[in-house]
């Protein structure tokens, strides 16, 4: 029985989505426009962060005329203006028109006698209206947050029509976007390729470890983790593509994009919780208040990632540049990272206090995700203090794109199915995993979990059609004669066959039962042994014949002829080679030699 993989998060997740598509505001766009009526007499309409010689401001302004005259003011990130003035109580209308140079052309005048603001007085069913139509270039020293605010000191509230086009050169990849933007469309396609190809690595690697039976839920979990990343950065291009081409995008897919995004980032933090704790690993089956405990935890951090999305949609100032976590719901996804961490080094600490034979999987695991698990914090912080609103956003994504990557690229390296790969977690089969967790009578709830303890798997990885050279010199050891004792019932996990030593050959049969001869070997006309009755034994030469044999023969020497021949001259004397009184060779090692011709005298 497998642990609940966060339940509450796939229950959450679609009628959250339905939530949040409508509440994500549309004013962002840099093809703004609206329809602005109130009471008060200064009112902030948008911002853009131009570049110097490229930036451009084309508007079309509408209001009656009786409610003339109204200005355009722009303001930039310069401490003396637009912090000075926005949501400082103590400044009244005036005082935030004064900080304006309008040596500096930031002032925008929407009558008839301001030349530069192109406006004409129309009629419309018998109202008049003053229509304006122009633009205005932007020149800086650097990239700078421009701020663009509407104001009638004195008068009887604000009311325009308003249209504006805001854009940095006429390239596809820096017309519509702030220049705090640029470079973001790119990153996400860049990563959205790489990440494509962790994602078909895995399952690449995923369909090898099923074909062992060893892809266990902690792997199946890192493959979704990786897929949904892809379909988050997947919707990101198609959002940013979108926003390139109008100026204005679908902020129902951006918000999807970053739903799925944090839905990876969940999927993968408990992935490696689990992996801490030995899930699939070193146990079977999560402990009851352990799988409370994570569900827990994993909702309130599903919930509080929610809120910030909603935080961040309904309550953040568009007056203001602010990062995704500057906000209580951000400082609080911070803790609960924190929090995170110290539950992953005390299951960590656990696993290997039990399993120190882990340590090659545990280790370099551990110190891989340590920084990683404050790679978050730290760049939230560095992002918070450390980096310029005007370039905030771009750099933002590129690290926290890399920390991901970072992240699912280590996994996929430590958990490659390879024979060369000395930190492969996994030893036990998924066939296996239910035996294991077969509780013993008596048996403490820890060790009811646990699997045998085993060294990697690695070896497994070696390919079935090339000889396995590893065994090939390999030597059983020495049967014992005292049986083992049969083993418990929760222990009866085998392991893998590649951990099993060759048996010693079985014994021969018994004597009665022993078969026939092969056929070559039997005579042509023997009977067929018949298998009821013992069969007669095969026959055999003499003793004296083997020992005769076996005996090697003397040297030959001269012998006297016989007695009819005495008196004649003795044969010639032997030839040198047998005159020598050496051993005989083996009788297989002698070659016949050539027989030599005998002649014979008789007397007359």
């Amino acid at each position: 029985m497998e642990p609940s993989r966060a339940p509450a998060l796939r229950r959450l997740l679609p009628p959250l989505l339905l939530l949040l598509l409508p509440l994500y505001p549309r004013t962002r766009a840099k093809y703004v426009r609206g329809n602005l009526s109130s009471k008060e007499d200064w009112v902030f309409l948008t911002r853009f962060c131009f570049l110097s010689d490229y930036g451009r401001l084309d508007f079309r302004f509408r209001y009656p005329e009786a409610k003339c005259c109204q200005n355009i003011l722009l303001y930039f990130d310069d401490p003396s203006q637009w912090p000075a003035v926005y949501k400082a109580r103590d400044k009244d209308c005036l005082a935030k028109e004064s900080v304006i140079r309008p040596e500096n052309n930031q002032v925008i005048n929407l009558t008839t006698q301001y030349a530069w603001s192109g406006c004409q007085v129309v009629s419309e069913e018998g109202t008049r209206y003053l229509s304006c139509s122009s633009g205005r270039s932007f020149r800086s020293v650097r990239e700078r947050w421009w701020y663009i605010a509407l104001s009638k000191c004195g008068g009887d509230g604000l009311q325009l029509e308003y249209e504006m086009v805001l854009t940095n050169g006429k390239s596809f990849w820096t017309r519509h976007f702030s220049a705090d933007e640029f470079g973001i469309l790119e990153t996400d396609v860049t990563f959205l390729l790489i990440f494509t190809l962790i994602f078909v690595l895995s399952c690449y690697f995923g369909y090898l470890l099923k074909g062992r039976q060893l892809l266990h839920t902690t792997y199946k979990m890192f493959m979704a983790a990786a897929g949904v990343e892809v379909l988050s950065l997947l919707f990101f291009c198609i959002y940013w593509g979108q926003y390139a081409t109008d100026g204005i995008g679908n902020d129902s897919v951006k918000i999807l994009a970053k739903l799925l995004f944090s839905s990876s980032f969940l999927i993968f933090l408990l992935t490696l919780i689990l992996l801490g704790k030995g899930f699939t690993v070193t146990r079977g089956r999560i402990s009851h208040s352990g799988s409370v405990k994570l569900s827990v935890y994993m909702t309130l951090y599903t919930l509080t990632h929610v809120v910030l999305l909603i935080y961040e949609a309904e309550f953040f100032d568009p007056g203001q540049v602010l990062y995704t976590y500057e906000s209580p719901a951000g400082y609080g996804l911070i803790g609960l990272q924190v929090a995170a961490y110290v539950w992953f080094c005390y299951a960590v600490l656990v696993s290997l206090r039990h399993y120190p034979e882990k340590q090659p999987f545990y280790v370099p695991f551990f110190a891989a995700y340590t920084l990683w698990f404050f790679a978050v914090p730290v760049m939230a912080l560095i992002a918070n203090f450390g980096i310029p609103k005007w370039a905030r956003e771009k750099i933002v994504n590129g690290i926290q794109l890399g920390i991901h990557l970072y992240a699912h690229g280590v996994f996929l390296i430590m958990t490659r199915p390879s024979a060369a790969n000395k930190n492969f977690p996994y030893h036990v089969r998924t066939s296996q995993i239910a035996s294991a967790g077969v509780p013993a009578p008596g048996g403490s709830q820890s060790a009811d979990k646990a699997f045998p303890q085993h060294v990697y798997g690695n070896v497994t990885f070696i390919s079935d059609s090339v000889p396995n050279f590893t065994e090939l010199f390999s030597i059983p050891p020495p049967t014992s004669s005292v049986s083992p004792a049969a083993p418990a019932p929760e222990e009866l996990l085998a392991p893998p066959l590649e951990y099993l030593t060759p048996l010693p050959a079985p014994p021969p049969p018994p004597a009665h039962w022993r078969l026939s001869p092969p056929l070559a070997f039997r005579t042509p006309g023997a009977p067929i042994p018949r298998l009821d009755r013992p069969p007669a034994p095969a026959p055999t030469l003499p003793d004296w014949v083997l020992a005769l044999l076996r005996t090697p023969p003397r040297t030959p020497r001269a012998v006297l002829p016989p007695p009819a021949f005495r008196g004649w001259s003795p044969s010639p004397p032997p030839p040198p080679e047998f005159a020598r009184r050496t051993p005989t060779p083996p009788l297989e090692y002698l070659a016949p030699l050539p027989r030599r011709p005998v002649t014979h005298s008789f007397p007359d």
